[in-house]
């Protein structure tokens, strides 16, 4: 099913300038929101003893973001779809600011767990849109572009979110990082109301063009894809501060630069996955979820030694950096007609496999410890590369 095109969109599309501000704009919303995302994983500790919980109950605060988020996306998509994206976006951003804003006053887990909701529906229905969105702002020659500067967004807060979350909960408190957050959130909506044009609704978002696309055979290859490979990745990443104080000991110091390393390495993945992926979306997904399997049997077998954990962690940021901007280029590649309703299944399968991810690594810390955490990541992420590498060999068979 294709979208209609109207005057505003076709004229956002062909402008001789690039909407580059507006681009910038939900670069800013996406790194808001996955640093607010990802604050829980560097302050578990503190968080969990100051509202007296365990940190596999801790741990659910991402758990409850991602569930949220998995049914935002579509539900945002196909409820506001005669709304103008604009006022769409900037309402989104906002949950972003008073999410954040809850869970830095929070007295209990469960408040904590309230503003994790809020900033699900958020995270969903902008995730959900933003690629659709790019799509509108430039000529579709420079939509690739567009795109990376959007996914920089991702991985810049993958640096910041981790290691300043575990240097300033140490520092000033679990509660001045969600501050932070929230402050992060005014200026990326000052933002975004001073560039994004009027951006009338498009396209017919519904249940049934949601099954249409899931029906079509690659877009399943890669939905499965991702629900492998990203819930043996949070798995492991909600719970990599516990293994760094349990294996190889370390203090929150030297976590917070070990944390930094993995996401100035996930920076570089983010441009590397690009490169490859303009060659082939396919070799990039298989090859850098290879690389994380590889680094997580490293870290299982030698992780008491710094040296090893922290290269083998600088690997894994590395090869994780590298696979949304692979998988969106994937996933792109095979629905270029239906981006919003694609860019919600791949939210939802998203944010499924971040929850399933969280819990699985929860029940595996408290029962096995922390090596069984990794070993998990290690056999998803190697599942994960099998499927996209199989469905190359199906195709190669047909043709013969």
């Amino acid at each position: 099913m294709h979208g209609t095109q109207t005057p505003t969109d076709d004229a956002a599309r062909t402008d001789d300038v690039a909407r580059w501000g507006a681009v910038t704009s939900l670069t800013l919303g996406v790194f808001g929101l996955v640093t607010a995302e990802f604050l829980p994983v560097s302050l578990l500790t503190p968080l969990s003893v100051d509202l007296n919980v365990g940190t596999g109950v801790a741990g659910q605060s991402i758990t409850t973001t991602a569930v949220i988020a998995a049914i935002a996306g579509p539900a945002v998509v196909i409820g506001t779809r005669n709304i103008d994206r604009r006022w769409t976006v900037l309402a989104l951003t906002a949950l972003l600011i008073v999410s954040s804003l809850v869970a830095a006053i929070a007295s209990n887990i469960y408040t904590v767990f309230a503003a994790r909701i809020l900033l699900g529906i958020g995270l969903g229905g902008f995730w959900a849109m933003s690629g659709a969105l790019a799509m509108r702002l430039v000529p579709p020659p420079l939509m690739p572009r567009a795109m990376a500067i959007i996914m920089a967004g991702v991985s810049l807060a993958t640096v910041c979110a981790a290691p300043l979350g575990a240097y300033i909960g140490d520092t000033l408190g679990w509660r001045a990082a969600f501050y932070l957050s929230a402050s992060v959130g005014v200026v990326a909506f000052a933002v975004q109301a001073f560039t994004l044009p009027s951006l009338p609704p498009t396209g017919h978002a519904g249940l049934g063009t949601l099954a249409a696309v899931m029906r079509r055979p690659a877009i399943r290859t890669g939905l499965i894809t991702i629900l492998l490979f990203v819930a043996g990745h949070f798995a492991g990443f909600t719970y990599i501060r516990p293994f760094l104080e349990r294996v190889p000991q370390l203090d929150v110091e030297t976590i917070s630069l070990i944390l930094l390393a993995y996401g100035a390495a996930g920076f570089v993945g983010n441009m590397l996955g690009g490169a490859v992926s303009e060659r082939s979306p396919r070799l990039s997904i298989i090859l850098f979820t290879s690389l994380v399997a590889a680094s997580a049997v490293i870290l299982a077998i030698g992780g008491a030694s710094l040296a090893v954990a922290a290269t083998a962690i600088a690997l894994w940021g590395l090869a994780f950096g590298a696979f949304p901007v692979s998988v969106q280029s994937f996933i792109a590649r095979n629905a270029p007609d239906e981006a919003e309703s694609a860019g919600s299944l791949v939210v939802t399968t998203f944010q499924i496999a971040i929850s399933s991810g969280a819990v699985l690594g929860g029940l595996l810390i408290e029962t096995e410890g922390p090596i069984a955490v990794v070993m998990f990541l290690a056999a998803a992420a190697l599942l994960a590369a099998s499927v996209m590498a199989a469905r190359g060999e199906r195709r190669q068979l047909s043709l013969g």
